[in-house]
């Protein structure tokens, strides 16, 4: 019998299913250094670590039901990080194309002890957006966040 080792830069996906629970984000911090770690990206670990965490808090802060987690290495080399929750609200800077964000940024008020976490979430990501879901996923509803990281320069990756 012939074993034949995955290509690298072939797409995959994981996802991780988290209970609302402050222990969340450490548990997809955890997933995601194995995954990348894994699949030999460990050039992009730290930023998608960053991503994922403030996108896990996010989600842990501003809903009382469980998320979801999904990481995709797709076509090209691109990172996707996405995370559905059960709050249906976009919250800034995620309520508008990211485009017009990076023009005008909007920062929290300087005693705020909140709302920079989706703030490093863009500036950190290459790309990102978010929309509310329908009803259709697990009957809840809900939202999902996303940012990409594009793929390191200098590394082949799979056209």
């Amino acid at each position: 019998m012939t074993t034949v080792a995955p290509s690298p830069h072939a797409p995959w996906s994981y996802v991780l299913h988290l209970p609302h629970d402050p222990r969340a984000p450490r548990v997809a911090r955890m997933t995601l250094r194995a995954a990348l770690g894994g699949h030999g990206m460990e050039d992009r670990l730290d930023t998608a670590e960053l991503l994922a965490c403030e996108l896990i808090t996010n989600a842990y802060r501003h809903s009382c039901g469980p998320a979801m987690l999904r990481l995709r290495h797709m076509d090209g080399g691109w990172l996707r990080i996405s995370v559905w929750d059960t709050n249906p609200l976009i919250p800034p800077p995620f309520d508008r194309p990211p485009g017009a964000l990076r023009a005008v940024p909007t920062h929290p008020p300087a005693d705020s002890e909140t709302g920079r976490g989706l703030l490093l979430v863009q500036f950190c990501a290459d790309n990102w957006g978010g929309y509310p879901l329908g009803d259709d996923l697990f009957g809840r509803g809900g939202k999902l966040l996303w940012c990409e990281l594009a793929p390191t320069p200098g590394l082949t990756q799979a056209a």
